[in-house]
């Protein structure tokens, strides 16, 4: 089999990766086991921030890499908290971040918003022509919170087809629904 290391050292996002992409003949494994210093993300969108990742990977490694970037961008706030998603309300965590988008929609009506995933796949560091693929998910951010599956936004993220917020899916929904399973897809695709 071949190797390829995804730019995380999330064990669920690996085991994922793996479930999908052993058809394929690929092994993945997490960067964590070539104890690799994390990528600085410092790019202004998901596509720079995937790619910097996988590149990292990729020059510390010698071996192809996978690596995504993920958030919610909600219309009234001009896109925000975009790639600043996880650390929205200053790293202290997914209930945090919660509260402050609640609070910044306060009064207001236009509530639209949609997660984003951008997988970059580089077969070596200077790869001029990474395989990326690109997944969204349409919703807007509910009056309040409910549900306890899945994390991030998911309390507070409203999918209209299901009249819940996507912290009430169950994890096979989600698997169908999301932006993250959009953007595999087309990797599964490419590759």
């Amino acid at each position: 089999m071949n190797k390829v290391v995804l730019a995380t050292g999330n064990p669920g996002k690996v085991e994922e990766m793996q479930r999908e992409l052993q058809a394929f003949g690929l092994t993945v494994l997490p960067q964590s086991d070539f104890n690799i210093p994390e990528a600085i993300e410092d790019g202004l969108s998901f596509v720079e921030n995937a790619i910097k990742k996988a590149r990292h990977a990729c020059l510390h490694t010698g071996l192809p890499s996978i690596a995504d970037d993920s958030g919610l961008e909600v219309d009234a706030l001009d896109g925000a908290p975009g790639i600043y998603s996880a650390r929205y309300a200053d790293g202290l965590g997914d209930a945090a971040n919660n509260v402050k988008l609640l609070a910044a929609l306060d009064c207001q009506q236009n509530r639209s918003a949609r997660y984003q995933c951008v997988i970059a796949y580089m077969r070596h560091a200077k790869d001029p022509t990474p395989i990326l693929c690109h997944g969204s998910w349409e919703g807007e951010i509910a009056l309040s919170s409910a549900g306890t599956n899945g994390f991030g936004y998911d309390p507070i993220f409203f999918v209209a087809e299901h009249h819940c917020n996507a912290a009430e899916l169950d994890a096979e929904q989600k698997k169908r629904l999301s932006h993250r399973a959009k953007a595999l897809a087309m990797l599964k695709q490419a590759i």
